[in-house]
């Protein structure tokens, strides 16, 4: 039974759309679908105007390399350091020379907020938010335009989960990327995306700001943002006065 039916829809151009659902509502496999994983049975998925499954395989390596996936957990190589990691698809795809690469890979890690040491790690020596902030990183490497994260702040803790909701926002401004995002983390979604789209059923129930969540009608929308309530600020100001 296909978990995605008369599925519709259509990311603008330099917003952040989060994607809320389920545990096995195929939020994963959409974002795999997209990047040409999955291929759907029916339909198609057009990037950048091109139909990925319909194009021919150099045309479909040109769409993808103007896009990058950052997987749930992350999907670093183990045998390699932070700095090899992000090296790694700027050497790819880019051409450079060895030392451009290595000085690209260090402004991407400090772009992501990891210490100067952080380079020579290996993953299984980082903490779960710095690799998170190393997926990021090689995630950035080439400057793409549409950017897809699966679950960036699950694992962590509030204020690391913060840190890495700020630097997806402001990363995203300041370089007009398309964000697709899936998330359960409510403060994720009202703090950074600028729609929410609610998959359910097979399809996109809701499709709104996060403001108008709360308008709508639909159960499974209105069981989601009841059994995890957003954080109240002004209580716990009131909390700590």
């Amino acid at each position: 039974m296909p978990l995605h039916r008369a599925l519709n829809l259509a990311v603008r151009r330099g917003e952040i759309l989060g994607v809320i659902g389920n545990s096995g509502s195929g939020k994963s496999l959409l974002l795999k679908s997209i990047v040409g994983l999955f291929p759907p049975v029916s339909g198609c998925i057009e990037l950048f105007g091109v139909d990925i499954y319909a194009s021919s395989r150099g045309a479909l390596q040109k769409v993808l390399a103007r896009c990058c996936v950052l997987f749930q957990h992350n999907a670093l190589f183990s045998m390699l350091t932070v700095q090899e990691n992000v090296e790694f698809p700027i050497r790819t795809l880019s051409g450079l020379s060895e030392h451009l690469i290595a000085e690209l890979a260090k402004l991407k890690i400090a772009m992501a907020g990891l210490p100067t040491d952080a380079s020579g790690k290996y993953p299984s020596e980082l903490s779960g938010g710095m690799e998170k902030r190393a997926g990021l990183a090689r995630a950035i490497a080439n400057d793409p335009e549409l950017l897809l994260l699966d679950e960036p702040t699950t694992g962590l803790d509030p204020i690391m989960a913060q840190q890495i909701d700020d630097f997806i926002r402001e990363m995203a401004r300041a370089r007009s990327i398309t964000v697709l995002l899936i998330t359960h983390d409510i403060d994720t979604l009202f703090g950074v995306c600028d729609r929410v789209a609610a998959l359910a059923d097979g399809e996109i129930v809701v499709l709104s700001t996060p403001d108008d969540l709360y308008a709508s009608r639909n159960p499974w929308v209105h069981r989601f943002l009841t059994a995890r309530p957003r954080k109240r600020l002004s209580g716990l100001k009131s909390a700590t006065e």
